[in-house]
């Protein structure tokens, strides 16, 4: 059983950076897609990046292509969100979420396909 931790949500200004991390315990030899989330109230859980481990593949929304960037320097090392050119529209709750990932993308961006979630972290941008 996976147990996720996010950390790095802060407050910052239009045009900033911040760095999500996702640590994980009780990874087994699997193969995981990781995936980031976000919420912001009133609207659903979106989708915007994920990450095979067993390759390295990367998958983003269309509203953080060429922003957001997902990665992870090691095998067990945690998995990094850098969001570059931050707007007031990414503000939001941000939750990792992990499960078993036969292939690259094979669960999409898609919350109920992943079993595994941590307790997000705040990230709010101010215009």
């Amino acid at each position: 059983q996976l147990q996720l931790v996010e950390s790095g949500g802060d407050s910052v200004q239009a045009g900033g950076s911040l760095r999500l991390s996702c640590a994980a315990t009780g990874y087994t030899n699997s193969s995981y897609c990781v995936a980031w989330f976000r919420q912001a109230p009133g609207k659903e859980r979106e989708g915007v990046a994920s990450f095979y481990t067993g390759g390295h593949t990367t998958y983003y929304a269309d509203s953080v292509q060429g922003r957001f960037t997902i990665s992870q320097a090691g095998r067990k090392n945690p998995v990094d969100l850098q969001m570059n050119s931050l707007k007031p529209e990414d503000t939001a709750m941000y939750y990792c979420a992990a499960d078993v990932c036969p292939r690259p993308n094979s669960l999409r961006l898609r919350p109920e396909k992943y079993r595994y979630w941590g307790q997000g972290t705040q990230v709010t941008i101010s215009s």
